[in-house]
C-alpha cells in the first residue's frame, strides 16, 4: 500500500517520553505540565455531569462557552466574535489546525510555514494536496526576513501559516511582524492559520499581538486557542477555533466529520470557570518564575541561552561543548543523566542541527532544580 504519509513516523515526542520512562528520566521533553489543574476546575466538570451534561454537545461547541470564550477575545483584543456563526470548539489545537487547513487547501497550492515548525501542520498541508514553502528562522533570536517571506510568495500561494508565541524557539511575534503580514495577506489575497495556543505565556512584559486585533488579518485569519495549555489540562483535548463567518462555514463542514463534538461536561466547566479572568491573567507571572527557575540552575553552565519570550520552552545551545548531532545527544542525556529533551532539528525540514536541544519548564520546581544541576554538573565535566 502506498502510504499517504511516507515521510512521517512516530512522532519525536512520543520517541523521547517513551524514551524518558524507560530509563526512569526527568522527562523535560514533551509539553505537558507535571502538576495538576485547579481542583475548583475539577469539581465544575463533576458538577456538569451531576447536573446531566453527559449526552453529545452541538456540533459548534456548548453556547456558554461560544459566548465565554467571545467575550474573553473581545476583552483581551478589542475584536468581537459572534458565538454562534464565527467560534466553533475543537478536539484539542490539533484538530482545529488540521480542520482549518484541510478546509481551505486545494491541490497545488503553497502554504507557507515558518521553520522550525511544529510538526502538525505539514502532514495536513500534504493530506489536502498542499505544498509547504519553508520560510527559515536562525537562532539566537529566530527573526522574520520579511524581505525573504516576500520573495517566497508565488500566484499558487494559498495560506500562511503562523504561531505566536511560537514553539519550539519561544519567540513573541512583534507588532511589526504582525503589520508585515498584514501587507502581505491583503497584497496577494491569501488566507492565515494562526496557533495561538501560548497567548497568556510571554514574558518580560511582552504583549501578544493576537491576529484577532488586526482588522485586515481578522477577516481572513483562523485563530486557533488551547485550554490545555492554559489550565494545565492537556489530557482534555479542548481547543477552539475563530473565523469570520464565510472561513467558519467551512471549517465546521470538517469539523463535523472529523471530530463532530467535544466533552460536553468539561465545555460547561470551562465556561463557567472563564467568567474569573485571572485565572489566565495570572499564567505569565506563574511560567516566568519557573523559567526563571530553570535558567538559576543552568547560571553556572557552559551552555548558552537567551531567555525564551513565550511558551513553556526554553531552547538551550551546546555548540562549543559537543558536535555530536543534537538528536543523539538528547538520547544519550536522557540515558546518561536522567533528563530528557526535544533536538530542535527535528522542527526543520532539512534537519537543520544548530546544536540546540528544547527544554519543557511546564513542571514541579524540584524537577526543574534537579534537571538544571544536572545539565549544570554534565556541561562542567565535557
Amino acid at each position: 500500500m502506498q502510504s499517504k504519509l511516507p515521510n512521517v513516523g512516530t512522532t519525536i515526542f512520543t520517541v523521547m517520553s517513551k524514551l524518558a520512562a524507560e530509563v526512569g528520566a526527568l522527562n523535560l521533553s514533551q509539553g505537558f505540565p507535571s502538576f495538576a489543574a485547579d481542583p475548583a476546575l475539577i469539581e465544575l466538570v463533576a458538577q456538569a455531569m451531576r447536573d446531566g451534561h453527559n449526552q453529545y454537545a452541538p456540533m459548534p461547541g456548548v453556547a456558554s462557552l461560544r459566548e465565554a470564550i467571545a467575550l474573553k477575545t473581545n476583552t483581551l483584543y478589542g475584536s468581537h466574535y459572534h458565538p454562534d456563526h464565527e467560534v466553533t470548539i475543537t478536539s484539542g489545537a490539533t484538530e482545529a489546525l488540521f480542520a482549518a487547513i484541510t478546509a481551505v487547501v486545494q491541490p497545488g497550492d503553497e502554504v507557507l510555514v515558518f521553520e522550525p515548525a511544529y510538526d502538525s501542520y505539514v502532514p495536513a498541508i500534504e493530506l489536502a494536496g498542499g505544498h509547504p514553502i519553508y520560510v527559515s528562522l536562525a537562532p539566537p533570536d529566530y527573526g522574520i526576513d520579511w524581505d525573504q517571506v516576500r520573495l517566497l510568495v508565488t500566484p499558487r500561494t494559498r495560506l500562511v501559516v503562523v504561531n505566536t508565541p511560537h514553539n519550539p524557539t519561544g519567540r513573541v511575534w512583534t507588532g511589526e511582524d504582525m503589520h508585515e503580514l498584514a501587507a502581505l495577506a491583503e497584497a496577494h489575497n491569501l488566507l492565515v492559520v494562526a496557533d495561538e495556543v501560548y497567548e497568556h505565556i510571554r514574558f518580560d512584559g511582552r504583549t501578544h499581538h493576537s491576529l484577532a486585533s488586526y482588522p485586515v488579518l481578522r477577516e481572513r485569519t483562523f485563530v486557533i486557542g488551547s485550554f490545555g495549555k492554559t489550565f494545565h489540562i492537556t489530557g482534555w483535548k479542548i481547543g477552539y477555533c475563530l473565523a469570520p463567518p464565510a472561513l467558519t462555514v467551512e471549517f465546521r463542514k470538517v469539523h463535523q466529520f472529523l471530530t463532530f463534538s467535544v466533552s460536553t461536561p468539561m465545555q460547561h466547566a470551562l465556561a463557567t470557570y472563564l467568567t474569573q479572568p485571572d485565572r489566565y491573567t495570572t499564567l505569565p507571572n506563574f511560567y516566568q518564575q519557573k523559567r526563571d527557575l530553570f535558567l538559576s540552575a543552568l547560571a553556572g553552565s557552559r551552555f548558552t541561552f537567551l531567555p525564551t519570550e513565550g511558551t513553556f520552552f526554553q531552547n538551550v545551545s551546546y555548540a562549543g561543548l559537543t558536535d555530536e548531532p543534537d538528536h543523539e545527544l538528547a538520547v544519550r542525556l536522557t540515558r546518561d543523566i536522567g533528563v530528557a529533551s526535544i533536538p530542535v532539528s527535528v522542527f526543520y525540514q532539512q534537519r537543520t542541527d544548530y546544536h540546540i536541544l528544547r527544554f519543557c519548564f511546564a513542571k514541579d520546581d524540584t524537577m526543574l532544580l534537579e534537571a538544571g544541576q544536572r545539565l549544570n554538573d554534565w556541561s562542567l565535566r565535557v
